[in-house]
């Protein structure tokens, strides 16, 4: 059973256990916010990020709720054997690693949750940077969500609407590893890899853009590299 009765501000952050999730897990924990914590599982290849995220959660001590949403989503190369990852060279448009649809269902699942617990803040830890071939991590689209809460929901028809936090969609990798650093979140906890392997595989671009970031920066990264 939520307890929703206790006073303060409550923020649901979709938690994927990668860098950029735990981030926005440090930044609401440094607000003193009191944090729910949700999960998507969608037989992804990366499966290991959702391990990755209850021990982020366990750190944070938060509530952690994980959605299991099955085969929803369609062919993706984070979701498909027979699809890979390409790297950043191989790319053209919008990458195989783009998943039909999901940060509208994120979005919309933490949503209805965000509005059960009380909660006036979801946090996604969506990068326009990264990745501008994905259509659903890009400031046009966190604004057209948060148009449609205003419309769409009971609390947003009566001016309360719960607002969606994307504090990182600008942000260079470099500029998100400081942050995460400069708050001490447990980035020795998070799983990058678009492979799913352990330890990462180091050449798919999720690897690689987090490898560039603590460069950048003359750091050493916490987790382990294939190579």
């Amino acid at each position: 059973m939520i307890d929703v009765a206790t006073v303060g501000v409550r923020a649901v952050v979709i938690l994927s256990g990668g860098l950029d999730s735990t981030t926005c897990m440090a930044v609401a924990d440094e607000k003193r916010e009191e944090i729910y914590a949700v999960t998507f599982a969608y037989e992804q290849r990366h499966f290991r990020e959702i391990e990755a995220a209850k021990k982020v959660a366990h750190y944070y001590r938060s509530f952690h709720h994980i959605i299991d949403l099955g085969k929803v989503f369609g062919a993706s190369a984070l979701t498909s054997s027979h699809l890979k990852p390409e790297t950043e060279q191989q790319r053209s448009t919008i990458p195989l690693t783009y998943v039909p649809a999901r940060n509208i269902l994120f979005l919309s699942y933490a949503l209805s949750f965000a509005e059960k617990v009380e909660a006036s803040k979801i946090y996604i830890g969506v990068n326009a940077l990264d990745n501008p071939g994905y259509p659903d991590c890009r400031p046009e689209f966190i604004d057209a969500f948060q148009h449609m809460i205003q419309v769409g929901t009971k609390s947003g028809t009566e001016g309360r609407g719960v607002q969606i936090e994307a504090p990182l969609i600008n942000w260079t990798k470099a500029e998100i590893i400081a942050k995460a650093v400069e708050l001490e979140a447990p980035l020795h906890l998070t799983h990058t890899c678009y492979n799913g392997t352990s330890p990462a595989c180091g050449i798919c671009d999720s690897c690689r853009l987090r490898r560039e970031g603590f460069e950048e920066l003359g750091l050493t990264d916490p987790i382990l590299y294939r190579r």
